[in-house]
């Protein structure tokens, strides 16, 4: 199993504090850049980085596209750390 898109993906603040905002719900690409002092272009890399390490999915409503957290993810690397430490979590 490879974690290393993932753990790329998640050290970078910019990208944790998107999924923090994204556990409430879906929001649209809109709505996460009005949280954030940065261009449009610059939140659109972070979501592109954060999709290909499969931490979120993206859906196209009518003209917006709108982002959810992937918990299957984290669930994996959940349980990957609890196997380092000799525990299991069970889905």
């Amino acid at each position: 199993m490879s974690f290393g898109n993932t753990f790329k993906a998640l050290s970078d603040p910019t990208r944790r504090e998107i999924l923090v905002l994204l556990k409430n719900g879906p929001l649209s690409a809109g709505e996460i850049v009005e949280q954030f002092h940065m261009t449009g272009a610059t939140v659109s890399h972070h979501l592109s980085v954060l999709k290909q390490a499969g931490l979120i999915d993206d859906e196209k409503q009518g003209k917006y596209i709108y982002y959810t957290l992937n918990t299957s993810v984290v669930d994996d690397i959940l349980n990957w750390i609890l196997d380092l430490k000799g525990e299991r979590h069970e889905k």
